[in-house]
């Protein structure tokens, strides 16, 4: 599989590790957009959360309950933001679900 995600998550690319367990991991994202910036992905390759099925369900409850354990870790206690794009249209760049956790500063609301 030519997945970047895949490749960081089996350690045949080298990533910023922030938090790993046995579903999941967390790293620096390379392009952050928030002064703390960092992906949550599953170690199991699902190509978006369009495309989470019921076999899934222990890996994604186990990658949403890494929220908040990788927001501890990077002392985000004030707050931050989770966000997942699906799709082209959708604003998706790598086909591997993940999560966008974000925060260091004060956000600005998004839809209230």
């Amino acid at each position: 599989m030519d997945c970047i995600f895949c490749k960081i998550a089996a350690g045949e690319i080298p990533a910023k590790v922030v938090y790993e367990d046995e579903f999941c991991l967390a790293f620096h994202d390379v392009a952050p957009q928030t002064p703390v910036h960092v992906l949550v992905i599953p170690k199991q390759h699902i190509p978006s959360a369009a495309h989470v099925a019921e076999e899934h369900a222990e890996v994604a409850s186990k990658l949403l309950l890494a929220v908040p354990k990788v927001a501890g870790l990077l002392s985000l206690e004030d707050g931050f933001r989770v966000v997942t794009n699906v799709g082209e249209n959708g604003g998706q760049t790598v086909h591997h679900l993940h999560f966008h956790l974000m925060g260091g500063k004060k956000l600005a609301a998004v839809m209230g």
